[in-house]
């Protein structure tokens, strides 16, 4: 049983579109990322997995039940932290906490408990009292303290400082070990490429790629840095073109012999061919002018 399948599904607002014929899959026990720049898609998405707005059209099921007619057992199954939590600002941390809890009827303490401690969270300050990133902090206990077979996580990190960011990771990497399927939802690459076996990647409500995060690495572009000259060679298949002083860098996509050719022919000081990493090659996934696409 998959943890998350979608078949075609598809959301406009109006005539203005959300996600086109999405085709998903999510196995149990991965840790996916979910990759695209801001208004790709991937809230969308996620908020038409846990049946918070209607898809038009299409299907999907999460744990193997369908999101329209089995939505509220798959909300006692999962732990959902949403891009921007909104919390009673008057309410204690603990309050909310614990209301989060009450709501699914479970008795939560010991390991919210847990979770505070390690994020560093003061559970007796007001929510209005809290900055950004400690309000994240009761998001990330409120979505993963009844310790959830599926964690949908949209956007979960920003706000969160460096060592609270590598700490909430190693929480998830925790869960994902004792069975926890992992679906997390990021416009930060890097991120995806360290922590993820599985991505798929989302541009204008479309998915463009589904593998492991080491195939989608894995390319035939070359990141390419020489020193000695001020411009890349004349050669085609060349972008994110990068100069300073008499040094430039590029991402190469021709042929490795005719790149060697090209470069055997320039005063180099030094030459430097790598692989790029995941943010390089997908950027030409984001390269070009978002168009807004509308139903016919």
């Amino acid at each position: 049983m998959d943890a998350i399948r979608t078949t075609s599904l598809t959301k406009y607002y109006g005539k203005s579109r959300g996600i086109l014929d999405m085709n998903l899959t999510v196995e149990q026990g991965d840790f996916f990322g979910f990759i695209g720049p801001n208004g790709a898609g991937k809230s969308t998405t996620i908020r038409t997995l846990l049946g918070l707005i209607a898809p038009t059209s299409g299907y999907a099921q999460i744990l193997g039940m369908d999101i329209a007619r089995q939505r509220e057992e798959i909300l006692t199954r999962i732990g959902y932290m949403p891009s921007e939590a909104s919390f009673y600002r008057n309410m204690r941390v603990k309050d909310v906490i614990r209301f989060s809890a009450d709501l699914r009827r479970q008795d939560c303490r010991i390991e919210a408990d847990h979770l505070c401690e390690r994020l560093e969270l003061d559970t007796h300050k007001k929510i209005r009292e809290l900055s950004l990133g400690n309000r994240k902090k009761v998001s990330i206990v409120c979505a993963l303290q009844h310790k959830p077979e599926l964690c949908i996580l949209d956007e979960p990190t920003s706000g969160l400082d460096p060592l609270m960011q590598r700490e909430f990771y190693t929480i998830l990497e925790e869960r994902n070990q004792e069975g926890a399927t992992i679906f997390v939802s990021s416009h930060i690459l890097s991120e995806i490429q360290r922590y993820c076996r599985h991505a798929a990647v989302i541009r204008e409500g479309c998915l463009l790629a589904l593998d492991s995060t080491e195939n989608l690495g894995h390319t035939d572009t070359k990141r390419v840095r020489l020193s000695g000259v001020g411009t890349p060679p004349d050669l085609p298949h060349i972008k994110d073109v990068q100069t300073e002083g008499s040094s430039v860098s590029f991402l190469y996509g021709g042929e490795l012999h005719e790149l060697l050719r090209t470069l055997a022919a320039l005063p180099l000081t030094d030459v430097n061919i790598t692989e790029p990493d995941l943010e390089e090659i997908f950027m030409h996934y984001y390269a070009d002018t978002v168009t807004e696409k509308h139903v016919p």
